[in-house]
């Protein structure tokens, strides 16, 4: 049981870095303008956006495993 938890975060990690790196890969200056944006940004904001996507991801995990 043990190896399957492991495992299975292994490809939720995986996929991640996939879809992390969609955007980069298909619109490197659109990115990279927005990286610039994220970097103007204060530390308030960027909490409450990390705090609303960790939500979402949360929700989304039970709405599938139920």
């Amino acid at each position: 049981m043990n190896t399957d938890l492991w495992h299975e975060l292994a490809l939720a990690i995986s996929l991640v870095f996939i879809i992390e790196g969609i955007l980069p890969f298909l619109y490197p200056s659109r990115w990279r303008r927005m990286v610039a944006m994220l970097a103007r940004t204060d530390n308030r904001t960027m909490r409450m956006m990390g705090l609303s996507s960790m939500l979402i991801g949360l929700a989304l995990l039970y709405l599938i495993n139920n």
